[in-house]
């Protein structure tokens, strides 16, 4: 069974957050479905409204020093174990920790010069999953949301789409993925389990065990049966909580859906894919979001747990963990590419914040927000390139600087959002998706 990894706050993803049915940030499939009748209004469409994203989630904040942005002429003490390696940009290196996506480098954008000053991680990881600070500052190991993360403002804007959640995250939700103001109908859908197990199911979009398939049309049986699973409740967001009839066909027509059957169902992929990608559940979750994506699922977060490397990060680094996320990432951009999905389907991976130049006395790095690198491509995105730099030792963002509220107007542009759109809370009050945030212009030329 599969770790959930903690951050140096010690707090587990467990112990705070159960996933799947009735879980604190996540909707099971029949709660979403009556949820959705508070559905806010869509914007205009745009000619991004096709575009996807699939956003992997670092959770600790990984090492720019021991990925995009070696330093090997710095001192050891700050450039640590391992030699840079070419990669197919021209003049850019990786580190050696990820041959891989060293080899897919000509089909994504690496922005090196991305910083905030948030150094915790509940603050960092709320500025950088919805674009804005925390109002007030916040304990380390806060699970806050002030504002609406990505996923779920992807999921007011367009809805449901081919009777498909708009926002999916698997295994969980980070701890500021939530809806916040925007109500709990655009919570994600939670997919959690083991997808590289051969008895892997999606809950919630099978007909339930106590219903035969010869029942199906029973609506008052099925109704009996969705009527006892749990019922959302997220106190963080929103959630009124009120049921509509209607949502149960709604829902009898997704669970009967053979669309819906087929995209959740990895079993059906082939083999030879399935090892390329890695037989582990992070690379299947993976494949996973890309079969989501395929069907038209809006936005789908794959959460990956431990990079908060405080001590012996070089093994760390030497391990499974990375060699696992090398593999299924350069894999995705592969398949993706492949099948013509890459240029409307925004692949992005990052965490919280950067790791301290200097390594600890630990053999570590810690929490280090002046300086983060951001792995991006697809989506009309330039192939090959290094955005920004950070200064020689790798201290801080120094050329073409960019904030999180840029990233999160690059985001939303790229998906046909407009960033400066102003919504409104549930009492009324002005809030402005994004406060200030100006285009990251490298990515749209």
């Amino acid at each position: 069974m599969a770790r959930i990894n903690s951050n140096c706050n010690g707090v587990s993803r467990r112990d705070f957050i159960q996933v799947g049915l009735g879980g604190m940030l996540g909707l099971g499939l029949c709660d979403l479905l009556r949820l959705r009748a508070y559905g806010a209004e869509t914007a205009g469409k745009t000619a991004n409204k096709n575009v996807n994203c699939i956003l992997i989630w670092m959770d600790g904040g990984p090492s720019h020093y021991e990925t995009f942005d070696p330093k090997p002429d710095a001192p050891s003490e700050i450039r640590g174990e391992f030699k840079p390696i070419a990669t197919k940009i021209p003049g850019a290196y990786f580190s050696e920790c990820i041959p891989k996506l060293a080899e897919v480098a000509d089909k994504l954008t690496v922005v090196r010069s991305i910083c905030h000053n948030d150094p915790n991680h509940g603050g960092g990881n709320h500025y950088m999953m919805t674009g804005m600070k925390t109002p007030v500052p916040v304990a380390c190991g806060a699970f806050v949301t002030f504002h609406p993360s990505y996923g779920s403002m992807v999921s007011y804007d367009r809805g449901l789409r081919k009777g498909m959640p708009a926002y999916i995250s698997m295994p969980q939700v980070s701890r500021s993925g939530g809806p916040n103001f925007l109500g709990g109908q655009h919570a994600p859908f939670v997919i959690d389990g083991y997808p590289n197990s051969p008895s892997f199911k999606v809950r919630d979009v099978v007909l339930p065990a106590d219903i035969s398939q010869g029942r199906a049309e029973n609506r008052q049986k099925l109704r009996e049966s969705l009527d006892a699973m749990k019922r959302f409740s997220d106190k963080l967001a929103d959630d009124p909580a009120v049921t509509f009839d209607q949502y149960y066909a709604q829902g009898l027509n997704l669970v009967a859906s053979k669309e819906a059957q087929r995209a959740f169902d990895i079993g059906k992929e082939d083999e030879k894919l399935r090892e390329k990608y890695g037989r582990n559940d992070f690379a299947q979750r993976l494949l996973l979001a890309r079969r989501l994506v395929e069907v038209g699922v809006s936005f789908v977060t794959v959460y990956t747990g431990g990079w908060d490397h405080h001590t012996k990060i070089f093994d760390a680094y030497k391990g499974a963990h990375l060699k696992t996320f090398d593999q299924g990432v350069a894999a995705l951009i592969n398949d993706l590419d492949e099948r013509g999905l890459l240029e409307k389907t925004m692949v992005i991976a990052l965490g919280e914040f950067g790791r301290t130049p200097k390594v600890n006395k630990d053999a570590g790095r810690d929490h280090w927000p002046g300086a983060m690198s951001v792995l991006m491509a697809g989506a009309g995105m330039p192939r090959g390139i290094v955005v920004g730099a950070t200064d020689p030792k790798g201290y801080y963002a120094s050329e073409s600087v960019y904030k999180p509220e840029d990233f999160a107007a690059s985001l939303y542009t790229k998906m046909g959002i407009d960033p400066n759109q102003v919504l409104h809370t549930t009492s009324g009050r002005p809030v402005q998706l994004v406060n200030g945030g100006r285009l990251i212009k490298e990515l749209f030329v």
